[in-house]
């Protein structure tokens, strides 16, 4: 199986490359989906949060995260931040390891895994993992404005950008850099090339 980490910055395109590629039969993860799955209530995690964080962070009837009281405290300080990110990523990475191996060893295993990465920083210790980085980038201008018509305010897209790699740390540890600063149309294109291309080296692997 040819593990793929597709890294973008938020509204960059990288969402509907994934989606491109699962379309084409490529085995879809969302690190974002297995961060809500770690987030479940009654977790390790949750549990580890909540003596950290206090136990006003949980409804006490459902033991769900309040996401917003938690963000209240844990985005207030860049300790405090780095703190629940500590929490955090060893249950995301373990579950996304998990979530590879498991993959691997269906005995329809897909040729190729796509896992849609956020923030490619926080995981350079499993970069050894992947095949290949893919990066999808974007002119900052235009991804604000793609934020912005999805209902983004301009506040929360310069917060969430301001804390994502940037486009340059991207370049430097990417295969593969893929151009999203025009229509869907030249999107597709590139991404076909891309696509082809793989699948005549996987090809010939054989």
């Amino acid at each position: 199986m040819y593990t793929v980490f597709l890294a973008g910055g938020m509204a960059s395109g990288k969402s509907t490359v994934a989606r491109m590629l699962e379309e084409k039969g490529a085995y879809r993860i969302d690190l974002d989906c297995i961060s809500r799955d770690v987030l479940a209530p009654g977790s390790g995690c949750v549990q580890e949060i909540v003596r950290a964080f206090g136990e006003d962070v949980v409804d006490q009837k459902t033991g769900r995260l309040n996401r917003h009281q938690l963000a209240m405290q844990a985005f207030a300080t860049p300790a405090a931040a780095k703190k629940l990110e500590a929490i955090e990523m060893p249950y995301i990475i373990r579950t996304l390891k998990e979530t590879l191996v498991e993959v691997s060893l269906k005995e329809d295993a897909p040729a190729v895994c796509v896992v849609e990465v956020p923030l490619l920083d926080r995981i350079e210790s499993l970069l050894m993992l992947a095949d290949e980085v893919v990066a999808v980038v974007s002119p900052y201008e235009l991804r604000k404005k793609r934020a912005q018509l999805r209902g983004v305010s301009l506040k929360d897209f310069e917060q969430r950008v301001a804390g994502q790699p940037s486009d340059e740390y991207l370049r430097s540890k990417a295969a593969t850099v893929i151009d999203n600063s025009k229509d869907e149309d030249l999107l597709a294109t590139y991404v076909n090339a891309w696509w082809d291309a793989l699948m005549t080296k996987l090809d010939m692997r054989h």
